[in-house]
């Protein structure tokens, strides 16, 4: 059959996709490349329900495709949370359980067999209480050299406005040892970046009392040429275990980049979101890894517009990105989502949301632009992650910043002394130091 998957959402709904995409083609189906959807016999929409924008393109996606006698497959997410959505959109489509992510195959063999025999249609499902098959099971990789790991599904916390929790349940990690296989097999099979993913990194172990820490340490210790990125960490789940997670990121393969979401500077919109830290909390934890790491990236996510955000509130949140200059800042309007609490509470305008997303983004660009050009001239290690489209390398710096090399030898896992010569929106541009 001829097979189009399409994926929306974080680096662990990324790394489902690449474990289905492997399925597909290992069971002998013909996996469509992107911009052929209209020639597929099946639609494998991966989905995602952080925002409602998404949301809705998907189940425009779903509907249209059923509506031109395409089988439909759901996975991700949303089934999980908005499964009445999803049929009333496309009645027949079929269903995945977002823990059931190695059992496409069981549904794909199903759907073949009833259109060689011609059997009467029926609306499948699939779901497993569990998860399974996420470690050690191929990948058909977005990048060969990057291989993504997850390490634990679910989460612990509450906060008011988040969806994801009530569509992948309470926390379950992963056992180490399995985690620490995966990633050695992913790098015999020449990958060199590790991306650690899940729904908050600082929590794995919280449940089994296996830290994070102590897996770093474990996968450290791993033999060959590769990187690690760790994921996202939220405050609250990061400051019980600061000390042990900074000195577990003092290894030569873990990339300095801390990525850790405020979503509000503002004490009183982070209360309404349930969010269980306050910003001197964070101001310890950027501390910490500062004093130890001089070079740190800094990444946070920030929710703009959040229910009876002020102006003030606002301004909070500007003049933190303005102390602490963060390398990335992912910008997200304030979507309400079923299911949660923030559900019932009144919302913002949008035209003020829209207004204050887009003073974030300038605030934003400005500190990102000043940076970059004070990166003009830097020398130093590089990591080589992967090759560009046009044969080029990118490589990474220990604290994850991009730089392009054009015209080397140089190949993934290898590292190069080299010096930063200009900066673009995207990356620095670099020379080999001879």
């Amino acid at each position: 059959m001829k097979v189009f998957l399409e994926s929306f959402g974080c680096s662990a709904s990324l790394a489902s996709a690449e474990i289905m995409k492997a399925t597909v083609e290992r069971l002998g189906h013909e996996l469509l490349e992107s911009g052929s959807a209209a020639e597929a016999e099946v639609y494998i929409c991966n989905s995602c329900t952080v925002k409602y924008t998404t949301e809705q393109k998907i189940l425009y996606k779903i509907r249209t495709m059923g509506e031109q006698g395409v089988e439909v497959i759901v996975s991700g997410c949303m089934p999980e949370v908005q499964l009445e959505d999803i049929l009333h959109a496309n009645p027949e489509a079929h269903i995945l359980g977002v823990n059931a992510v190695s059992r496409l195959g069981d549904l794909l063999s199903t759907l073949e067999s009833r259109k060689k025999t011609g059997m009467p249609a029926e609306r499948l499902e699939i779901r497993t209480p569990d998860p399974v098959g996420f470690l050690s099971v191929p990948h058909k990789r977005s990048n060969p050299n990057i291989h993504i790991c997850q390490i634990s599904q679910g989460c612990n916390f509450a906060c008011s406005y988040c969806i994801v929790r009530h569509a992948r349940g309470k926390l379950r990690s992963f056992p180490p040892e399995a985690i620490v296989e995966d990633i050695r097999a992913a790098v015999a099979e020449g990958c060199r970046e590790v991306w650690l993913t899940s729904q908050d990194d600082s929590q794995y172990g919280m449940d089994t009392g296996f830290k994070l820490p102590e897996l770093l340490r474990l996968i450290s210790k791993i033999p060959g040429d590769f990187k690690v990125r760790v994921g996202m960490m939220n405050p609250f789940s990061v400051l019980p275990i600061l000390d042990d997670l900074v000195d577990a990121f003092d290894s030569d393969k873990i990339f300095k980049l801390l990525h850790i979401p405020i979503q509000s500077a503002s004490h009183s919109v982070l209360k309404r979101m349930n969010r269980l830290h306050r910003m001197e909390n964070v101001d310890i934890i950027i501390t910490k890894f500062r004093e130890r790491f001089e070079d740190l990236s800094l990444f946070t996510d920030i929710i703009v517009g959040f229910c009876d955000e002020s102006d003030g509130d606002f301004q909070e949140t500007v003049e933190w990105v303005e102390k602490y200059r963060p390398e990335k800042v992912n910008i997200s309007r304030y979507s309400p989502r079923p299911h949660t609490k923030a559900f019932s509470f009144r919302n913002l305008d949008s035209r003020i949301s829209v207004q204050r997303s887009h003073a974030l983004h300038r605030a934003c660009e400005k500190i990102k632009l000043s940076s970059k050009h004070e990166m003009i001239g830097w020398k130093g290690r590089v990591f080589v992650s992967k090759y560009t489209s046009i044969g080029d390398v990118l490589a990474r710096t220990d604290s994850y910043r991009p730089v392009v090399i054009s015209g080397s030898d140089l190949k993934p896992g290898q590292y190069a002394e080299v010096e930063v010569t200009d900066a673009t929106p995207g990356y620095f541009l670099g020379k080999l130091i001879r």
